[in-house]
């Protein structure tokens, strides 16, 4: 399953970079290459929903959880962005069989970032990125069960568009993947069957400076 996952994570960025190229091969648009100005800030928030990829564990039942997302991004060219993304979500989890509430997982993602914006078609900007970092696991336990999830390794794959309303302010929309696979540790005993990662559907807002 998790192979899967991969793989579709992969073909989805392989998709993302060709459709935002296509446009390229029109002659009208060419003198629209390069989706920013140099020298820009760009700061984001955006909130949205996050289910998770697959089953966390064996047994076990996970609530679609919101998700929260900060960034801030410098572009070094026309077409490339560097900086920072961090992260948030929350899923309930409970166990099928009996059905017992768990308690709730919660994610902090800290992800350096890089942005490709290879187009601009008129108002609108897509984009693809990529992002290297950690994922802090928490856990808020609602029986006696003592849960501690490790932190992760994050790797995270995301795809949008920015439609400009002006020269300061665009709406966001954008589709991710993140890797969040690692162990839990339940009662003492260590679980190495648990993997949250997750989809993430995103809408708000960015500010260019």
């Amino acid at each position: 399953m998790r192979k899967h996952t991969f793989r579709a994570a992969v073909v989805g960025l392989v998709v993302a970079v060709g459709v935002a190229l296509l446009p390229l091969s029109n002659g009208a648009l060419a003198g629209e290459f390069g989706g920013i100005e140099p020298g820009k800030w760009v700061l984001g928030f955006r909130v949205g929903f996050s289910p998770l990829t697959q089953q966390l564990s064996e047994n076990t039942s996970t609530s679609v959880g919101p998700l929260v997302n900060f960034q801030g991004l410098y572009s070094v060219n026309t077409w490339l962005l560097v900086g920072m993304m961090l992260e948030w979500e929350r899923h309930g989890i409970n166990i099928e069989r009996p059905d017992v509430d768990l308690g709730h997982q919660d994610t902090v993602s800290v992800l350096p970032t890089v942005e490709l914006r290879p187009v601009r078609l008129g108002q609108v900007s897509p984009y693809v990125n990529m992002s290297f970092g950690v994922n802090i696991n928490s856990f808020g336990e609602d029986t006696t069960l003592r849960v501690s999830p490790s932190n992760t390794f994050a790797w995270r794959l995301g795809w949008g568009a920015d439609y400009k309303l002006n020269e300061r302010f665009a709406l966001n929309a954008e589709w991710a993947y993140k890797r969040n696979d690692g162990h839990a540790t339940i009662n003492g005993l260590r679980n190495d069957d648990w993997n949250a990662s997750s989809f993430g559907f995103l809408f708000g807002g960015k500010m260019f400076f």
